[in-house]
């Protein structure tokens, strides 16, 4: 296995949870741009995991576990520098926080590409789907604030520092899921009898986004499939 201290992450390695616990505390321990390499990480490890909230709670949970053994290694090694090791800390939530985006918006993105081809994905489906990302935020809240509890002094101040700004001002992953839901909202409410279904599943082309996500920011992803755009795609 490599052994990276500031670089990109094996794909093969980083779908393996302890393998993403491990990249996140040598980031957290040696990292230089931490917000940007947690980021990656757990987008990485998103683009290998069913869509699901079994599978999500696992890769936020490595990735805070991670970050607290990082922190804590840190403290050790340098105790007087508490504040060298706090703002890693930030960062890494902040960088767990985007990639929570980055699947919110994947989902959003892939509704949109199946209305652009005048496809639609089943009620049924859609209902689930929804479901689960109503509860990312509440999950990613949850999961930071058991790290904090767990955490020791320094490391626990500062995640409960955190859990109160997000309770206070929000989360990029919850203003995202806003977003989202509301074109799930529309897709479910277009839903009928003689709809044509996709002919992928709905989990499937979020995963495949997320792939995507692994080269590129979902930004670069958003501009093929813009609003004027949509309806152009496939038709014919």
């Amino acid at each position: 296995m490599q052994n990276v201290t500031g670089g990109e992450a094996s794909p093969d390695t980083i779908s393996d949870t302890s393998a993403l616990e491990a990249k996140v505390r040598n980031s957290i321990a040696h990292g230089n741009n931490v917000r940007e390499e947690v980021r990656d990480f757990t987008v990485k490890a998103l683009s290998t995991q069913d869509q699901d909230q079994k599978s999500l709670r696992k890769v936020v949970t490595a990735v805070m576990k991670g970050v607290s053994e990082g922190a804590q290694q840190k403290l050790q090694q340098a105790p007087a520098q508490t504040q060298a090791v706090l703002e890693p800390i930030r960062d890494a939530v902040a960088g767990l926080d985007a990639a929570l985006a980055q699947l919110a918006e994947a989902s959003k993105l892939a509704l949109e590409e199946a209305a652009g081809r005048a496809q639609k994905f089943s009620n049924e489906e859609l209902t689930h789907a929804r479901t689960e990302l109503e509860s990312v935020e509440t999950l990613f809240l949850d999961v930071v604030q058991a790290s904090a509890s767990a955490a020791q002094e320094l490391v626990k101040e500062t995640l409960g520092d955190l859990i109160g700004h997000a309770k206070r001002n929000g989360t990029a992953v919850g203003s995202q899921v806003k977003d989202t839901l509301v074109v799930f909202n529309q897709q479910m409410a277009s839903v009928g009898q003689n709809q044509l279904e996709a002919g992928i599943k709905l989990t499937h082309a979020i995963t495949n986004l997320m792939r995507e996500a692994t080269a590129e920011v979902l930004t670069g992803i958003a501009k093929r499939v813009k609003p004027d755009d949509i309806r152009k795609t496939d038709q014919g």
